[in-house]
């Protein structure tokens, strides 16, 4: 009598995992991760992490306001205004500013985008006004009471916050494309 259990099998067990459906499921995870970065305190985030964090909005900041005084100056002067910088520094600050906006959880809803998001083009007389408006948009969410004093509680001052976080992620957004124009 020959024991058949004891033979070892002749294939490997099939390998049934789906690497598609894992690394969509590893991409929500760190989608989901990223989404609420800034909104549970109960899970444990080493120092490390926070310190990195908190180094890249301060360094976002930094730029986006080097960036606001750059354009400044260049409105200000005499001289035609350098449309491949006005590509650079408005497409730097609107990707600086979506990275803060995702950090910093000053997401908008739905019919706030609609709402912020009604302009689409302006001519190219309109240009300066538009970097004027940008700047000002910059200012007023750098020295909005949230941003100066992390842990201030105010509702209005929150959605000024992300009304001009927006404004200037979406005006940037449009000086980016028309400089873009203007260069050619």
């Amino acid at each position: 009598m020959t024991a058949v259990a004891q033979q070892p099998s002749a294939a490997p067990p099939v390998d049934r995992t789906n690497l598609e459906r894992q690394r969509q499921q590893e991409m929500s995870k760190r989608e989901y991760q990223l989404r609420n970065l800034g909104v549970d305190t109960t899970k444990d985030v080493d120092d490390k992490d926070k310190k990195a964090l908190m180094a890249q909005v301060e360094q976002d900041f930094n730029r986006i306001l080097l960036l606001h005084n750059q354009i400044v100056r260049a409105i200000k002067s005499d001289a035609p205004l350098d449309y491949g910088f006005l590509f650079d520094a408005s497409g730097e600050i609107k990707k600086r500013s979506t990275r803060l906006q995702a950090t910093l959880v000053l997401g908008q809803t739905t019919e706030e985008k609609e709402q912020s998001a009604e302009r689409t083009e302006f001519d190219k007389d309109q240009l300066k006004p538009e970097l004027l408006t940008l700047c000002k948009h910059i200012k007023n969410f750098v020295t909005n009471p949230i941003i100066e004093t992390p842990g201030t509680v105010d509702a209005v001052n929150l959605e000024k916050a992300k009304r001009d976080l927006a404004n200037i992620i979406n005006l940037s957004g449009l000086i980016r494309k028309h400089a873009d124009q203007l260069r050619r």
